[in-house]
C-alpha cells in the first residue's frame, strides 16, 4: 500500500505530495523516538534478571549471534553487551550510588516492567523490535528513492520552464512584426475606403435624381390607369345590376315553382290516402260479410252435434232401463224370498231414475242454455282476433304513411332552408365579389407600381455595380502594382477583395431573387382574377393588365407552379 501511494508522485506533483511527503516525515521521525527509546530501555545497565544477570546478558545468551551484531550494526558480538558499573571502593560512593539506583524508576513495557516480565515476553518484545527496525530501514531506502526521483523530476521541469520562456520570446517578437504589418494594411484599405465613400456618395446622387424622374412617370402612369379603371368600374356596376335583376327574376321563378311543386305534392298525398282508405273499407266489409257465414255454419254444426249427443244419451238410458227391467223380472221368476227386498230396490232406483231423469232434463235445458251464449263468445272471439288482426295491418299503414307524410314535410322544410340558404349566400357572394374586385385593384396598382420601380430601380443598381466592379479592379491593379507589397501581404489583400466580391455577388443574387419573386407574385394575382373574372361571367380583356416579364441574365423571371419562385442562376 505505501509503495502505492508514493509511486503516484511523479504524475502529481503538486501540493497532495507535499501533504504526504510531510506525514510519511512525521510518521519516520515518531518510529525513530520509539525505537531510541526502547533501545534505551532494553540497554537500561541497571536492569537485571532473578539471578543477577543484565538485560543485554540474558540476550546475548538467548538470541543468536548474527542477530545480535544485525540488529546494533556492529560487527563484534561482544560489543552489543555492556558492562556492568563497576562497585566503588569507597563508602561515600557506595552509598551515592545507592542513592542514584533507588531514584531510577523501573522500565515499563506493554504496561509489564521489565522486572517483572518473563523470558518469553522478552522474547517476543525483542522480536518486535527487530521487525520495526526493518520495516524502518525499507522506508528509509524507499524514501531516499522518492527524494531522488523528486529531484529529477524537479530538474526536467526546470529545463521546460527555459525552454517555453524561450518559445514565449520567439512569440512575441513575431507578434511584433504582424503588428507593423497590420499597421501598413490598415493605411492601405483606409485610402481605399476613402476612394469607396467617394464614389458611393455621387451614386446616390444619381440615384435621387433618377427617382424622382421615374417618380413623376409613375404618377403620370397611375393617373391614366384611375381614369380607365374608373370607366370599368361604371361599366362593372351597370353588369352588376343587370346581374341582380336577372337573379331577381330567378328565384321568383324558383319560388313559383316550389310552391306549384309543394301543391301538386299535398295534391298527390291526399289522392293516395283517399284511395288507401277506401280499399281498406272494402276489404274490411268483405271480411265482416264472410265471417258472419262462417259463424252461421259453425253454430248450425254445434246444434246438430248436440242433438246428436242428445239422441245417443237418451237411447243409452233407455237401454240401461230395459236391462234393470229385464233383470228384476229375472230376479223374481227366479228368487221370490227376495221380491220385497227387490220391490224397494226398485222403489230407490225409481226414485233414482227419477232424480237421475231430473237431472237429466236440467243437464239438457242448461245445455240448450249454455249453448247459445257459447256461440255468440266463439263467434265474437274469432271476430275480435280478425279485428285485431286487421287492426294491427290498418295500423301499420297508417304509421308508414305517416312517416312517408312527415319525411315529405321534412323535406319541404329543409327546401326552403336551402332556399334561404342560397339567397344568403347569393347576398354574400355579392357581397365578396365587390370586396375583392375593390382589393384586387388596390393590389394590382400598388404591385404594378412597386414592380415597375423596383425592376427600375435594379437594373439601374445592376448597371452601377457592373461599373463600379470595374472601375474597382483597376484600382485594384493600381494600387497593387504602386504598392510593391510582398507576396504574403498580396495574398492576404486578394483573398480579402474575393471576399468583399464574393459578398457583392450574393447580394446581386439576392436582388435578383426579390425581383423574380415580385413578379411571380403579381402574375399569379392577375392569373386569380382573370379567373375570378371568369367565374362572374365578366371578360377578361376588360381586366386591362398585363403579366409582367423580366429577363436577368437570360432567364424569364416570373414564371412557374404557383407559390414557387426559384433565384436565378
Amino acid at each position: 500500500m505505501q509503495t502505492s501511494t508514493f509511486s503516484g508522485f511523479p504524475k502529481e506533483m503538486g501540493g497532495s505530495r507535499e501533504v504526504l511527503k510531510g506525514q510519511r516525515v512525521s510518521e519516520v521521525s515518531r518510529a525513530d523516538s520509539k525505537l531510541v527509546e526502547r533501545q534505551t530501555s532494553v540497554q537500561d545497565p541497571g536492569f537485571k534478571s532473578k539471578n543477577g544477570q543484565t538485560f543485554l546478558e540474558v540476550i546475548y545468551h538467548l538470541a543468536p549471534t548474527s542477530s545480535l551484531a544485525q540488529t546494533d550494526g556492529l560487527s563484534d558480538p561482544s560489543a552489543a553487551v555492556a558492562e556492568p558499573p563497576k562497585k566503588k571502593k569507597s563508602g561515600k560512593k557506595g552509598k551515592k550510588g545507592k542513592k542514584s539506583g533507588k531514584a531510577k524508576s523501573p522500565t515499563v513495557i506493554d504496561g509489564i516492567p521489565t522486572e517483572e516480565m518473563s523470558k518469553e515476553q522478552l522474547e517476543e518484545h525483542i522480536a518486535r523490535l527487530r521487525e520495526e527496525l526493518d520495516r524502518e530501514r525499507e522506508e528509509r531506502n524507499y524514501f531516499q528513492l522518492e527524494r531522488d526521483k523528486v529531484n529529477t523530476f524537479w530538474e526536467i521541469t526546470k529545463r521546460q520552464l527555459e525552454e517555453k520562456k524561450a518559445e514565449i520570446r520567439n512569440k512575441d517578437r513575431e507578434m511584433e512584426d504582424a503588428e507593423e504589418r497590420h499597421q501598413i494594411e490598415i493605411k492601405v484599405y483606409k485610402q481605399k475606403v476613402k476612394h469607396l465613400l467617394f464614389e458611393h456618395q455621387n451614386n446616390i446622387s444619381d440615384l435621387k435624381a433618377e427617382n424622382v424622374c421615374s417618380l413623376k412617370v409613375a404618377q403620370d402612369e397611375h393617373r391614366q390607369d384611375e381614369t380607365e379603371l374608373r370607366k370599368d368600374k361604371r361599366a362593372l356596376k351597370v353588369e352588376l345590376k343587370e346581374q341582380e335583376l336577372s337573379h331577381e327574376d330567378i328565384i321568383k321563378n324558383l319560388k313559383k315553382t316550389h310552391d306549384e311543386q309543394i301543391t301538386q305534392l299535398r295534391s298527390d298525398f291526399e289522392r293516395q290516402a283517399r284511395e288507401i282508405e277506401a280499399k281498406y273499407e272494402k276489404k274490411m266489409r268483405a271480411l265482416r260479410d264472410e265471417l258472419d257465414l262462417r259463424r252461421k255454419t259453425e253454430i248450425h254444426e254445434i246444434e246438430e252435434r248436440k242433438n246428436g249427443q242428445i239422441n245417443e244419451l237418451m237411447r243409452t238410458h233407455e237401454k240401461a232401463f230395459t236391462d234393470i227391467k229385464n233383470y228384476y223380472n229375472d230376479i223374481t221368476l227366479n228368487n221370490l224370498s227376495l221380491i220385497n227386498t227387490l220391490k224397494e230396490q226398485v222403489e230407490d232406483m225409481k226414485k233414482k231414475y227419477e232424480l237421475m231423469e231430473k237431472d237429466r232434463a236440467e243437464v239438457i235445458a242448461e245445455n240448450k242454455r249454455l249453448a247459445e251464449p257459447l256461440q255468440h263468445a266463439r263467434e265474437e272471439v274469432d271476430q275480435l282476433r280478425k279485428q285485431l288482426a286487421n287492426y294491427e295491418k290498418d295500423k301499420e299503414t297508417l304509421r308508414m304513411t305517416k312517416a312517408r307524410l312527415k319525411v315529405a314535410e321534412e323535406n319541404q322544410r329543409a327546401l326552403k332552408w336551402e332556399h334561404e340558404v342560397l339567397e344568403q349566400r347569393f347576398e354574400k357572394t355579392q357581397d365578396e365579389r365587390d370586396d375583392l374586385y375593390r382589393k384586387f385593384v388596390k393590389a394590382i396598382h400598388e404591385v404594378q407600381q412597386k414592380s415597375n420601380f423596383k425592376n427600375l430601380l435594379l437594373e439601374k443598381k445592376l448597371g452601377a455595380l457592373a461599373d463600379t466592379l470595374e472601375k474597382k479592379e483597376a484600382q485594384l491593379n493600381e494600387v497593387l502594382s504602386a504598392s510593391n507589397l510582398d507576396p504574403t501581404a498580396l495574398t492576404v489583400v486578394t483573398r480579402k477583395l474575393e471576399d468583399v466580391l464574393d459578398s457583392k455577388n450574393s447580394a446581386i443574387k439576392d436582388l435578383q431573387y426579390e425581383l423574380a419573386r415580385v413578379c411571380k407574385a403579381h402574375n399569379d394575382l392577375l392569373r386569380t382574377y382573370e379567373a375570378k373574372l371568369t367565374q362572374f361571367g365578366i371578360p377578361t380583356e376588360e381586366l386591362g393588365f398585363k403579366p409582367l416579364e423580366s429577363t436577368v441574365g437570360g432567364q424569364a423571371l416570373g414564371q412557374g407552379p404557383a407559390g414557387l419562385v426559384s433565384a436565378p442562376s
